[in-house]
C-alpha cells in the first residue's frame, strides 16, 4: 500500500495536458484530473480468477472508480470492450480498441521441418497459459517443447510425467526470445483467457504457424492466420498439432495468412490511433491553467 500511496502523489504531481495510465497502475486515476486522463485496460484477468473481498477490492479500485475517473477507455480487443460493457456500466462511446503492435524486429526466418525433430514454443507458465493441457496434448509426440516462463514443481512433474522433452528458458531477452521463435516449428499458445494474445501475432511475425484458442480475444487477433481449437480439449489440441506438423501445404498455408494478418498490426497505425484519442482529450479540456 505505501509503495502505491507513493505513486499515486507522484502522479498528482506530474500531470500533463494529457495522462494515459498504461499497466497495472489502473489506481492513478484517482490522483489525475478526469477530463485530460486516458486509461487502457488489457484485460479483466485480475476478475477472471479472482473471489470474494479481492474481488470486489479489485473490481472498485482496479476497474469501477478508475474507469469512472476517466475521460476515455482503450482496450487492446473487442473481447476486452465486451467484457468491460458486462462489467461495468460505462457509455459504449467512450471505449476505444485499439489493437497492440506487431514487434518491428520480428521476421520470417529460420529452420524448417527437415531439420530434425520438430521444435514447439510455449510462451508462458502462468495459470492462464494452459501448460498442464499442453503437456497432456504433446504426450507421445516427438517433439522438443521449449517454455519461455518459470516451472512451479507441479508443472514439472506434470511434463515429466507426460515425458515431455523440454527445455524452460527463463527471464530471456528481447532476442533471446527472438531467436525462440526463429528456432521453432510452431508455436502452442492455447490459452484459456487473453485480453488480446501477443504471441499469435508475434508466431505470425516470424513467419511460423500458430495453434491458439478458438476462446476469448485469440479468434479475433489471429484471423484466418490460425489453427484454431477448444483449450480445454486436450485430444482436439493433440490433433491440431499433428495436423500441423505432418501437413506441408496446411503448415503453408498458416504461415501465408499469418503473415498477412499481422499487417493489421502496423505499429504506426496504432501510434496514429493513440494520437488521435490524445487530440481529442486534450481538445475537449482545453489548456490547462497552471502548465
Amino acid at each position: 500500500m505505501l509503495n502505491r500511496i507513493i505513486n499515486i502523489l507522484w502522479a498528482r504531481q506530474h500531470q500533463g495536458d494529457v495522462n494515459h495510465i498504461t499497466g497495472d497502475v489502473h489506481y492513478l486515476a484517482l490522483a489525475l484530473d478526469p477530463k485530460r486522463t486516458i486509461l487502457t485496460i488489457a484485460d479483466c484477468v485480475a476478475l477472471h480468477y479472482s473471489k470474494g473481498i479481492r474481488h470486489w477490492l479489485l473490481w472498485l479500485f482496479w476497474y469501477w472508480l478508475p474507469v469512472k475517473l476517466s475521460a476515455r477507455i482503450t482496450v487492446i480487443s473487442q473481447f476486452t470492450k465486451e467484457e468491460l460493457l458486462r462489467r461495468l456500466e460505462i457509455d459504449s462511446g467512450r471505449i476505444h480498441v485499439i489493437h497492440c503492435p506487431a514487434p518491428p524486429a520480428y521476421k520470417p526466418a529460420g529452420r524448417s521441418r527437415q531439420d530434425g525433430p520438430p521444435v514447439i514454443l510455449q510462451v508462458g507458465t502462468n495459470r492462464n497459459k494452459n501448460l498442464e493441457r499442453v503437456a497432456g496434448a504433446l504426450q507421445d509426440i516427438p517433439c522438443i517443447l521449449n517454455i519461455v516462463g518459470p516451472l512451479t514443481i507441479a508443472q514439472r512433474r506434470v511434463l515429466e510425467s507426460n515425458r515431455i522433452n523440454y527445455r524452460s528458458h527463463v527471464a530471456v531477452t528481447d532476442e533471446e526470445l527472438r531467436e525462440l521463435y526463429t528456432t521453432s516449428d510452431l508455436v502452442l499458445f492455447v490459452s484459456l483467457y487473453e485480453g488480446f494474445g501477443l504471441p499469435v501475432i508475434e508466431a505470425q511475425a516470424a513467419g511460423k504457424p500458430v495453434v491458439t484458442s478458438n476462446t476469448c480475444s485469440m479468434p479475433e487477433v489471429a484471423g484466418e492466420g490460425g489453427e484454431l481449437v477448444d483449450p480445454d480439449d486436450v485430444q482436439g489440441i493433440r490433433k491440431a498439432v499433428a495436423r500441423i506438423l505432418n501437413d506441408g501445404q496446411l503448415r503453408r498455408g498458416l504461415i501465408e495468412k499469418g503473415l498477412i494478418n499481422v499487417r493489421r498490426f502496423d505499429a504506426g497505425s496504432i501510434a496514429h490511433q493513440y494520437a488521435g484519442v490524445y487530440l481529442k482529450v486534450g481538445a475537449s479540456a482545453g489548456p490547462r491553467e497552471n502548465p
